[in-house]
């Protein structure tokens, strides 16, 4: 069974993402935004030429078009089910079940999205994959220095903390039981940093090796397609066994973890996740009226 290979059960994902934002005006303002950020943060990697610029921008104010007009009713239903569902006790199987939900509107918008990344990866230039590869280089500095270097009890500390303070955000203040509940199964977790660090430094030289053979090869539109489409599935399915071995474990830990913290809560914890839940949705079915009228303009070639 393929399985989301990321550290956190989906539903915590999609908690994180949205709690990124303090406010509901802000979650609509980074949404009507997203299209230039994406640029923004692509461009930070590629540096684009004069002649990918204008091509870039269309691209992705295309597919942010299609997305909040074919997606994003969906997530608001998807909301809506979310709040049936915190006020009730959960399975394990149901919290990971709920990647299954998820997963189809993810593969859905990759292969939206797939001829525009195929066209763009066959204009690099060498340079700017080599580019790619120095941006990776500073990242992986920041990560060595936030999770790698320093006293192991003090991160571990920080991640203690950070979990809390997630899940506070999402169910209100935890009392004294709840907060010694995270701090166990937090410490007794299976994550190793070690082994993601591996996997992240894996992901990131299949990328560049994939468009270094774009490159030297030009190959045309589908053989494009189809290597960045085998890229992304050994995302979801690393081709290392050790490694796939222990996602599996990391992910049944954390589908439990999240399962028997949410059964802790109380009937008022419970209503105040609903909030959450409805103030999400609110601010998603805001944004849809306009994409109903708002067309999806031409498909990417």
């Amino acid at each position: 069974m393929t399985r989301f290979s990321f550290k956190r059960p989906i539903i915590v994902v999609l908690i994180v993402a949205l709690s990124t934002f303090a406010g509901c005006s802000v979650v609509r303002f980074g949404y009507n935004q997203a299209n230039h950020l994406t640029y923004w943060w692509v461009d930070r990697f590629v540096d684009f030429n004069e002649a990918q610029q204008p091509r870039a921008r269309e691209a992705l104010a295309q597919w942010f078009a299609w997305h909040r007009r074919a997606h994003l009713p969906g997530y608001a239903n998807l909301l809506v089910n979310s709040q049936n569902l915190v006020l009730e006790d959960i399975t394990p199987e149901r919290t990971c079940g709920l990647w299954t939900d998820l997963r189809g509107y993810m593969d859905s918008a990759f292969e939206r999205a797939l001829p525009m990344a195929a066209e763009l990866a066959l204009t690099l230039t060498p340079q700017q994959i080599q580019n790619i590869q120095r941006r990776y280089d500073k990242i992986n500095e920041e990560f060595r220095d936030e999770h790698l270097q320093g006293d192991a009890s003090r991160r571990l500390r920080k991640s203690i903390k950070r979990t809390a303070e997630r899940a506070e955000f999402f169910y209100g203040k935890l009392d004294d039981t709840q907060q010694e509940f995270i701090t166990r199964w937090v410490t007794r977790s299976p994550y190793e940093v070690n082994i993601w660090n591996a996997e992240r430094h894996r992901r990131q030289l299949d990328l560049v090796q994939v468009l270094r053979r774009l490159n030297a090869d030009n190959p045309g539109q589908d053989k494009a397609q189809a290597a960045l489409r085998a890229y992304v599935e050994r995302i979801y399915r690393s081709p290392d066994d050790g490694y796939r071995k222990y996602a599996e474990q990391v992910w049944v830990y954390n589908c439990a973890f999240v399962a028997n913290l949410h059964n802790m809560t109380t009937a008022a914890q419970r209503k105040h996740a609903v909030k959450k839940l409805k103030d999400w949705e609110s601010e998603i079915r805001v944004l849809v009226p306009a994409a109903e009228t708002a067309g999806l303009g031409p498909s990417f070639p």
